[in-house]
């Protein structure tokens, strides 16, 4: 909250950097800065500025999701396991469609408009956002069209799940809502100001989250109602994952008013820097409609093969499942634990992730744009880095507290095994998933739009013969979801880090990214473990849990430390930095 009380002073102070460098821009005046650039190491200073503006957005996005990890619990209680079967399919076949429709319109306008402002050419950043905008109504209100139409055939002919189609129904309306949305995000973005989208999903959340729970809490009882009525005990969960998901049609209307708000006011000192172009550089909307589809199309297919794994994952679940015997209420119970429970905990890590995408790739733009090779290695190595500092203590720790977590969050009535050891298990997902998803975000930023795509394909195919297999041959359950998708992000981690290393001739540096943050997370899982039994002993589960995962993050930081996995110039950049330096050179781990 405290971001949403200053962000009339953080809209001003970017809009002053924004007016500042905009007006400073011209053909000649941007080589100039290039070689510049080269000269003072100005490397540092652009990584140091994708981390500040990727901490902004994922910090947001880490509030965002524990907003969405604590809403989820209640929500959880009432609809139950196979009501979140339902809430998570009708999800993830809008997530399908957006990514279709408009998903990659943030990146494809502020990778365009960074490209332009770079450069000088205001008027042609301008229409880049002018076209984007066009572009997004247009194809939000087909698909959400097809959306509402369809929704029956799809839930039931591909996902096995028929009653999802009332909750897709209900989010048909938010495709064409988060669009025009998403297009305001990739204006910002393009000025690499990512404080607007930070704070809109900050109050998206909040807001998803109490109509989420009120539209579930009502129309669960009204499904309940038509349950006795029709005597079919799905229509209770369905229709409560209906109104759930009329939370999220609310939230996405008021962030799309926010940033319309925002934008409002920025364009009003925008306006005369549009005017003060004198470039003479002018381009025909023919131009830059072709300009974003040629970015969009590329960026599309690559999101949507890397992100379609999930709907197919649910329908090749569910059928194998339904030809071995299981109802589609136990199959439901089942893949509702996984998405309900295991997903939600592991989309707050991965946050940090899809947050320092958006931040990366306008950055990375500009410094290709420039050929400030320097800067666009300083901007992969730190990025990676701090994704892999923060990831790999999350996944171990959640695998080691898996069991009490869970307890602890959601007080399951039966499947706590099941779920422990899908935590157990999925370990390894959130650590791949998130490089996989920062890479591909760093390999768009350099322009390299195919790649990703070529790669996620390749992974998906393999990915999906290896789930059949363990599913159908080695009947390994919802196990098979998880050991496929770790090798899906693992096959992609692979391919997109030779590719990178061959477009700038960059190889990830290993110890103090993975190594080091493996070691440190490895003493901190066991040592999480160990608090926890012995508090387990005398004082339940709730409080053990809490006190084992203040001890484990204790117990990283000294183990980082010790390992000189961060350096005293690192540290002193935290809040209280210097206070936490005194306190390690007191214990010995720091000269």
């Amino acid at each position: 909250m405290k971001r949403q009380n200053h962000s009339a002073a953080d809209g001003k102070s970017s809009k002053a950097k924004s007016r500042g460098t905009v007006s400073e821009k011209t053909e000649a005046s941007a080589k100039e800065k290039s070689s510049e650039k080269k000269k003072t190491g100005s490397s540092g200073s652009m990584a140091r500025a994708v981390l500040v503006q990727g901490s902004i957005l994922a910090a947001a996005s880490i509030i965002a999701k524990i907003i969405g990890l604590i809403y989820r619990i209640p929500l959880t209680n009432i609809l139950g396991d196979d009501g979140n079967s339902y809430y998570s399919t009708a999800n993830e076949i809008y997530s399908i469609i957006l990514m279709i429709s408009s998903f990659s319109l943030p990146l494809a306008v502020s990778r365009l408009m960074s490209e332009r402002l770079h450069k000088g050419f205001i008027r042609s950043a301008y229409k880049v956002f002018l076209c984007a905008m066009r572009l997004s109504v247009f194809s939000g209100v087909i698909l959400a069209l097809i959306t509402y139409l369809l929704a029956g055939v799809i839930t039931k002919n591909v996902m096995n799940l028929e009653y999802a189609k009332y909750g897709l129904r209900v989010l048909a309306p938010a495709i064409l809502i988060f669009a025009i949305t998403g297009t305001f995000r990739g204006f910002f973005q393009g000025f690499s100001n990512m404080v607007p989208t930070a704070i809109s999903q900050l109050i998206e959340q909040v807001v998803n989250a109490i109509v989420s729970l009120y539209g579930a809490y009502v129309m669960y009882d009204y499904g309940m109602e038509l349950a006795g009525k029709q005597g079919n005990e799905l229509l209770g969960p369905s229709w409560g994952a209906a109104g759930a998901t009329f939370g999220t049609v609310v939230s996405v209307t008021v962030a799309m008013i926010i940033m319309m708000v925002m934008y409002s006011r920025f364009f009003r000192d925008f306006r005369k820097e549009i005017r003060e172009d004198h470039t003479g550089h002018r381009e025909s909307a023919r131009t830059i409609y072709r300009a974003l589809i040629l970015t969009i199309l590329p960026i599309v297919l690559s999101t949507l093969v890397y992100n379609i794994s999930n709907v197919l994952d649910q329908g090749i679940f569910n059928a194998v499942l339904k030809s071995q015997g299981y109802t589609e209420k136990q199959y439901a119970t089942i893949w509702g634990i996984y998405s309900g429970k295991f997903r939600v905990l592991m989309n707050v890590p991965l946050s940090l992730a899809s947050s320092l995408g958006p931040a990366v790739v306008p950055s990375l733009t500009a410094a290709v744009a420039s050929g400030d090779k320097k800067s666009a290695v300083a901007t992969v190595h730190s990025s990676t880095r701090y994704t892999m500092i923060i990831t790999i203590p999350c996944a171990l720790g959640m695998a080691a507290l898996g069991g009490p977590i869970i307890q602890m969050l959601f007080h399951p009535e039966s499947g706590l095994a099941l779920s422990a050891g899908i935590m157990e298990a999925g370990a390894a997902v959130i650590i791949l998933y998130s490089l996989s998803t920062l890479t591909t975000a760093i390999l768009q930023g350099l322009g390299k739009l195919k790649e990703p795509l070529i790669h996620n394909l390749v992974a998906l195919v393999v990915h999906i013969a290896v789930l059949y297999v363990m599913l159908r041959v080695w009947n390994l359950n919802i196990y098979s979801v998880l050991y496929a998708n770790a090798l899906f992000a693992l096959i992609v981690c692979i391919l997109n880090a030779v590719s990178i290393r061959r477009f700038i001739y960059y190889r990830q540096e290993y110890r103090k990214t993975f190594v080091v943050p493996a070691a440190a997370s490895i003493i901190m899982a066991f040592a999480a473990y160990l608090v926890y039994q012995l508090f387990h002993l005398f004082l339940g589960n709730t409080v053990p849990t809490l006190i084992a995962i203040l001890a484990g993050i204790f117990v990283y930081g000294i183990a980082l430390v010790a390992f000189k996995g961060v350096t005293k110039a690192e540290i002193e950049k935290l809040p209280k930095g210097e206070l936490i330096v005194k306190g390690v050179r007191k214990m010995g781990l720091m000269r």
